[in-house]
């Protein structure tokens, strides 16, 4: 990511806004690419004064919010075998394996997938096409799609410009004490958003191993059930043959 914001430095500011808008349009529209890298590396390049926050959030969220929308168009056209050429092509990224787990967040949490998408690298890029292939209605995933769109790149960018402006001020004053605080609070942050974010991804897994324990438990019933009643059927046939024992010996005496 220093090599990234190295490289963002060189560049005039306009066109680090154009970088960061291309980039994460192209990654929502479902193609694998470094997004949040790019978002990240601008805002920390904002907290030294070369570009400005609002301009690197507004980008940001205008990707997103145009990319997932023409991702939408395409997965609503192309449909299914769009996704499985896709994963053809980014095994990695959108496999099968990969292609379920989405299908199940889409189709245990509808839109909401799409808000908290935008925070989980898989969901960020399959939101639109997957959204489109599964004929959400329009204007509630326009709806869900600016939501997230807009909370990410704002949230994302104005979370680390302040870090890294708070680390600025704290190096100029207490050197390495304040590298250390800065580093801390940055972590946190981080995990705070990680943490939101894969909340979506959590339920699904916990909901997926509770479906996986019913039939179990189920069949275990149903065996123990049917051991009683051979059990209780073996003892009436016993109750039932022995009294036809006991006459039969009474007369031979």
């Amino acid at each position: 990511m220093i090599d990234v914001q190295h490289w963002l430095s060189a560049l005039p500011p306009g066109v680090v806004y154009l970088l960061v808008a291309g980039v994460i349009g192209v990654e929502s529209m479902g193609v694998p690419l470094p997004g949040e890298i790019v978002l990240v590396s601008s805002a920390l390049l904002a907290a030294t004064g070369v570009v400005e926050p609002e301009w690197v959030a507004s980008a940001a969220a205008f990707g997103a919010i145009v990319g997932d929308s023409v991702g939408y168009a395409v997965g609503r056209r192309g449909g299914r075998p769009l996704l499985a050429r896709l994963g053809r092509r980014f095994p990695k990224h959108l496999g099968p394996a990969q292609l379920a787990r989405a299908e199940q967040s889409f189709a245990r949490h509808g839109v909401w997938a799409v808000f908290f998408g935008r925070f989980v690298a898989l969901l960020r890029i399959l939101a639109g096409p997957l959204a489109g292939a599964l004929h959400v209605p329009y204007r509630r995933f326009l709806v869900a799609n600016a939501a997230g769109g807009l909370v990410w790149a704002f949230g994302t960018t104005y979370l680390l410009y302040s870090v890294g402006r708070a680390a600025e001020h704290w190096l100029k004053d207490i050197s390495w004490a304040g590298l250390v605080l800065a580093v801390l609070a940055g972590l946190g942050s981080t995990w705070w958003l990680r943490r939101r974010a894969h909340r979506v991804a959590s339920a699904d897994g916990a909901a997926d191993m509770e479906a996986a324990e019913v039939p179990s438990g189920g069949q275990s019933v149903g065996a123990a059930s049917g051991g009683h009643s051979v059990a209780a059927a073996s003892r009436g046939q016993a109750a039932v043959v022995a009294p036809d024992v006991e006459p039969t010996r009474a007369g031979e005496h």
